[in-house]
């Protein structure tokens, strides 16, 4: 058993953890941080994404012990500091970028991360930036019209799949 902090949203979160527990182990048991999802354990879909010291991860491919002082980044940190929906959450939800809602918390955080460095994204940027993460529901007509909608672009002329 290995100890590790982990600045998970801003607050540190130590435990011990076997050194093969996965960083969204840690996440889910440990930080309670439940919103990061397990949706296949081979790093194909993209459920379990995080930030780890502002880089988008698959949390599923990280051991906590890499992330041992590392600042950590869910969805659950993802909301205004007076606990209101980020701008991105917002538009997922003005623009049912969700069905079920499985993939949500991994495409916000890749998403996220795409805004982050392309502010304006083409609908072909953020479909390339997406290939990563899979929604079983097909929402992603949905999903990239939140996104662009997020990054104050008009979301209007986008066709229906």
């Amino acid at each position: 058993m290995t100890k590790v902090t982990i600045k998970v949203n801003g607050k540190p979160v130590t435990a011990e953890v076997e050194g093969r527990t996965l960083l969204v182990e840690f996440l889910r048991e440990k930080s309670r941080n439940t919103g990061t999802h397990v949706g296949c354990d081979t790093s194909q879909c993209g459920a379990c994404v995080v930030h780890v010291n502002g880089n988008a991860v698959k949390s599923c491919t990280m051991f906590a012990i890499e992330a041992d002082g590392a600042e950590v980044r869910t969805v659950e940190g993802m909301q205004n500091a007076d606990g209101s929906l980020s701008a991105l959450q917002a538009a997922f939800q003005e623009h049912h970028g969700l069905q079920c809602g499985f993939c949500t918390p991994g495409m916000i955080m890749s998403a996220s991360d795409l805004l982050k460095n392309n502010p304006k994204p083409t609908e072909a940027e953020i479909r390339h930036h997406l290939e990563g993460n899979i929604c079983r529901c097909t929402g992603y007509h949905n999903i990239v019209k939140a996104i662009m909608a997020a990054s104050g672009q008009d979301v209007s002329n986008i066709a229906a799949e």
